[in-house]
């Protein structure tokens, strides 16, 4: 049975390692926070790396590999932030209160609007008017 290979390569160089496989945000969302923390840390010490090696003047497939490494950063960066959002969400639901940010964007006017439990609310002498004078029914005759 062939075995599937795993979704990053290491190979050393010096003290660090490179990756080599780009790194995917299905991978990225199974893991802690602290394990995507330690990948980011990696990830910016390799691109710093590439940079130096960049003005020393070295090989082309290390400039091209800046490019990666920086959106491999992005995608690190993504997951961090929408995971933490997801997760605000989650304690919020339910209570009275919710920051700005997770609360629905809509416009100035429509926020300001009354919701549908306000605006159907009457008064009690509107209501003792339509209780009194509800509204006749009649037909013409041709």
């Amino acid at each position: 049975m062939k075995q599937s290979l795993p979704s990053r390569s290491y190979i050393l160089m010096g003290e660090t390692a490179c990756t080599y496989a780009k790194i995917k945000a299905r991978d990225l969302r199974g893991k802690k926070k602290e394990e995507l923390l330690k990948q980011l840390d990696d990830l910016k010490v390799e691109l710093s790396q590439l940079r130096v090696a960049k003005v020393t003047g070295g090989a082309a497939s290390k400039l091209s590999k800046i490019r990666v490494v920086r959106k491999s950063i992005a995608r690190v960066l993504t997951v961090i932030n929408q995971t933490q959002k997801e997760n605000l969400r989650k304690f919020y639901k339910g209570k009275k209160y919710k920051p700005l940010d997770l609360r629905p964007k809509k416009t100035r006017a429509m926020r300001r609007r009354l919701n549908k439990h306000e605006e159907s609310l009457k008064t009690k002498k509107q209501q003792r008017k339509e209780r009194l004078y509800p509204l006749r029914k009649f037909a013409v005759k041709a």
